[in-house]
């Protein structure tokens, strides 16, 4: 459990950093002159850098270790957020995304330090309690970010990068291997093994792997989808600004956090992660669905008049965003329930021998989602503001059908009965 608590306090950090400059990057991408389309565009920049590491990084981290491979991560976002800190041309934005995207494959390092660390029934609530940290993070991060503007638009990028340096000094201090590396190390490399496995994610989708990864590429490239639009949706209908945008994040991290750290253990002791992973898809898709039918309360006082006047001033204030605070409130929870469950299901059908590998593999289909979702959904939303959404809600809403049957593979085997003496 010690290490999952120095993990947790590192992915925190880290999810810190990020969030201070996610926010911006739509606005900073439109000073610029950039569309929807463009937006997406970078977006998935990093989506593609990660996609073309995380294999590596599997790789790396199950033969030498997780913790370098972390440590090495960390660094490229350090460097990545000085160089957004000094963007000023969409080229040096997109610069700042593939370095960073080129050191967050360690995201499947991460999940595999847990996977490691745990016993498996354990695993979905390590990964959930992992997730409540990171989503602390995705909480604090955008008010830091957007409170640093204060002074000058270099400030958010260069706070970010002095986080990302603290964070690796935190990480070399108590930090540990997880792994036994002299047999890792003892274990021969066979070359190809990440694209036999990318195919045969393919070639035999019916298998309870491939199934696990193709539900968590898809979903996350919903949720990533969403995000790259989301500061020009709430921009274009409900008047958000680079100066507001951050306590939506914020929100959403909230309910993310309390959900993961409160809920999430005792949901899956009670109906399991196979069954709650189907919830979680169910209320992403849910909540996507719904966002385009949002709009601005139209007459906030005249409600507040039929509750009989017992809303406080400031709540009077908020209530032109209750239903779209309502439908955003579907998105965290339905993550919430699937990654962590999805993730931890996979461990488990797997081999702990190529748990690297095939963590890694999920983050090259999860990659390549979050490459083509936002670049779909930026071009959408400059010709059909709603449609984004409602495309992701269908393909989410599908992948639950992938699900179905999924608790055959978590029973154990029985033993075949001994021959009877003659």
């Amino acid at each position: 459990m010690g290490k999952l608590v120095v993990l947790m306090i590192t992915a925190f950090i880290d999810m810190v950093g990020t969030l201070m400059i996610i926010p911006l990057l739509p606005f900073y991408a439109k000073s610029f002159g950039a569309n929807g389309f463009v937006v997406g565009l970078l977006v998935s920049s990093f989506a593609l850098a990660q996609l073309i590491s995380a294999p590596m990084w599997g790789r790396f981290s199950d033969r030498y270790g997780r913790r370098p491979a972390l440590m090495v991560g960390l660094f490229a976002s350090a460097i990545a957020y000085v160089i957004f800190a000094y963007s000023g041309s969409l080229w040096l934005l997109f610069l700042s995304r593939l370095v960073q995207g080129s050191g967050g494959g360690t995201v499947s390092v991460i999940q595999a330090y847990v996977a490691d660390a745990l016993k498996p029934e354990e695993r979905a609530k390590g990964l959930g309690w992992l997730s409540a940290a990171t989503n602390a993070g995705v909480a604090l991060g955008p008010v830091i970010g957007s409170k640093a503007l204060v002074f000058g638009p270099h400030a958010p990028g260069l706070a970010a990068a002095t986080l990302c340096m603290l964070n690796i000094g935190f990480a070399w201090r108590f930090l540990v291997e997880s792994r036994d590396m002299t047999e890792a190390r003892a274990t021969k490399h066979q070359p190809g093994r990440s694209r036999e496995a990318v195919l045969r994610v393919i070639t035999h989708s019916s298998e309870p792997a491939p199934r696990l990864i193709w539900i968590y590429a898809i979903g996350i490239g919903a949720f990533q989808g969403m995000n790259a639009i989301l500061a020009l949706f709430l921009a274009a209908r409900f008047a958000v600004t680079s100066d507001t945008i951050g306590y939506f994040y914020t929100y959403i991290g909230v309910i993310s956090v309390l959900t993961r750290a409160l809920i999430l253990g005792w949901a899956v002791d009670k109906y399991g992660e196979a069954k709650l992973s189907r919830l979680g898809q169910a209320l992403l898709a849910l909540g996507l669905a719904t966002m385009p039918f949002m709009h601005r309360m139209t007459d906030p006082a005249a409600f507040a008049e039929r509750l009989g006047g017992i809303l406080p001033v400031s709540a009077v204030a908020l209530l032109p965003f209750l239903p779209l605070a309502l439908a955003v409130a579907l998105l965290p929870l339905g993550t919430a329930f699937t990654f962590p469950c999805v993730t931890a299901l996979l461990s488990r059908v797997i081999p702990s021998t190529e748990r690297g590998l095939y963590m890694g593999v999920q983050q090259t289909f999860g990659g390549t989602a979050r490459v083509v979702f936002p670049i779909v959904a930026g071009w959408a939303f400059d010709r059909f503001p709603e449609l984004p959404f409602l495309l992701s809600a269908t393909l989410v809403a599908g992948t639950i059908l992938l699900g179905l049957g999924m608790e055959e593979y978590l029973r154990p085997k029985r033993e075949p009965e001994a021959a009877p003496a003659a």
